[in-house]
């Protein structure tokens, strides 16, 4: 069922108010997926509301909030800050590598990995979003043909990694695949 910007705000308006307020919690604390979860629930059975018209319902709570809502910060990618967050992984940095993952608030992202032996384990250095990547790259570098996140990642981690004399691996820089192979040791 696909509902027009009318017919979602009469339903909205429906709501008892405290499922309206529920959902408007979830917007407003920047919880995007359990503010459509909550839509699902007491849409689906009733109104036939999925998944595809709950983001719209709460696309639309998004938009009426504006500024209210408190943004996930992003992740800071200027070298200083990538190094200090480096400098305190427990272990020895082995290899800096930038890996594609994907969900349905920001599409497709790129995480920096810290990957250390003693012990072998890898360390989030920073995820970067299409925001977080056009804020560090600028708006005309963010709009080249590859992907912005894939771009900024692969600049910074390529510093950090030159910084820490280590390599850097970043498997399909040109398309996003959550599965392309990792770094080995």
């Amino acid at each position: 069922m696909h509902m027009n910007e009318a017919a979602r705000a009469q339903w909205w308006e429906g709501l008892p108010a405290g499922i309206r307020d529920e959902i408007d919690g979830h917007v407003l604390q920047d919880s995007l997926l359990a503010a459509v979860r909550v839509v699902v629930d007491v849409g689906l059975a009733g109104h036939g509301i999925g998944v595809a018209t709950a983001q719209l319902i709460v696309g639309d709570r998004y938009r009426h909030h504006g500024d209210r809502v408190a943004r996930t910060p992003d992740s800071p990618l200027d070298p200083e800050s990538l190094a200090y967050r480096a400098a305190g992984c427990p272990g020895r940095i082995v290899a800096i590598e930038a890996i594609w993952d994907g969900d349905t608030v920001h599409d497709w992202f790129v995480v920096l990995l810290a990957m250390t032996a003693d012990p072998a384990q890898e360390y989030v250095m920073a995820t970067v979003y299409h925001s977080t990547a056009t804020r560090y790259l600028g708006e005309e570098a963010a709009a080249g043909l590859r992907h912005p996140s894939a771009t900024a990642a692969e600049r910074a981690g390529r510093a950090l990694a030159d910084h820490l004399s280590v390599p850097f691996h970043f498997a399909s820089p040109h398309t996003p695949d959550d599965e392309a192979p990792r770094w080995q040791p």
